[in-house]
């Protein structure tokens, strides 16, 4: 009997092929096929690994006519038109456990590099020059720090705060009752009235694109430090440099840009407007390219994370 098939759409963890092979999937990868290449081919698979190099709408779903399960090795599901694989009885599985972690210590690493000037320091001193008060940090400690969207990725970002010995609240519009031990239930009037540092845990949905705009800045009473390890356009990027100039924000750690491409593994270089170029050579801000759950531990828990669900969904022998 033909084992059924899983198509490798991105790369992965080798732990994802091996596991799933071992269970009695066959597994296909094609690197140099295009999308209509995988319209032509889709309808033979019965799983699909994806991280963002095609969108899976409803065309390329329809074609998929014995897929059962989607695996997005990551946690963002906007380029896989959710609802409509559900009426096709197509499980879509996504993996935050598996990064949530790399997120939280990533987050905190940027906003540590912010407001302690490090970034700043550290070219002075490979040119020779030492400053000592104009490099004079701020702490973290005593401050209050919000977080928007309580998920997995929030969650995990609180705990490692934890630490610092700051207070930590927390808005999420489709979650209650989630205050623990390293966060307070919060709401955003309470936000805008008392936060210090935001940041941002949030999926890129018609709701949140560009969330976080001039008006929405404004509301903050204090000026705030903006951390966004989420998507790139929950952010106006116009808005937010504005809002740098006019002091209104302290500083921004982004390891995400409006200006990304879907697949995140490059920048839209027909797109990068004036207000990109103001961010790089800025002291108040602190980029890094869509790293945040880019570890190598997290590469091999995002694996084994879809291995799991796959496991728990489908038994652990192919069928």
């Amino acid at each position: 009997m033909t084992p059924p098939k899983v198509l490798f759409v991105d790369t992965a963890h080798p732990i994802l092929t091996e596991e799933l092979t071992r269970m009695g999937y066959q597994c296909d990868y094609f690197a140099d096929y295009s999308r209509t290449d995988y319209l032509r081919i889709i309808h033979q698979y019965f799983g699909i690994i994806i991280r963002g190099k095609i969108k899976l709408d409803a065309e390329m779903l329809s074609a998929a006519s014995n897929l059962k399960f989607i695996g997005r090795v990551g946690a963002g599901m906007e380029n896989i038109d959710v609802a409509y694989a559900e009426t096709m009885g197509i499980a879509c599985l996504n993996a935050p456990e598996g990064n949530r972690d790399a997120v939280g210590e990533h987050a905190v690493g940027m906003l540590l590099m912010l407001m302690n000037r490090l970034r700043i320091a550290d070219r002075e001193v490979r040119q020779g020059i030492w400053l000592r008060e104009e490099n004079r940090g701020t702490e973290i400690k005593g401050k209050t720090v919000a977080i928007i969207g309580y998920g997995n990725m929030g969650g995990a970002f609180a705990r490692v705060l934890k630490g610092f010995d700051v207070r930590v609240i927390a808005y999420d519009k489709y979650k209650t009752n989630y205050s623990d031990d390293y966060v307070c239930e919060s709401d955003m009037q309470t936000i805008f009235e008392e936060a210090d540092i935001l940041s941002l845990h949030l999926p890129l949905t018609p709701e949140t694109l560009f969330l976080v705009d001039e008006a929405y800045l404004k509301k903050f009473r204090k000026p705030i430090y903006l951390i966004n390890t989420a998507r790139g356009r929950n952010v106006k990027t116009a808005d937010l440099v504005q809002q740098l100039k006019a002091g209104k924000v302290l500083g921004a750690a982004l390891d995400v840009l409006e200006y990304e491409k879907l697949s995140f593994e490059s920048l839209d270089q027909q797109s990068l407007p004036e207000d990109f170029n103001w961010l790089i050579h800025s002291d108040q801000v602190v980029l890094s390219p869509h790293i945040a759950g880019w570890t190598h531990e997290s590469n091999y828990k995002l694996a084994m994370t879809i291995v799991e669900k796959v496991t728990r969904l489908f038994g652990e022998k192919a069928q």
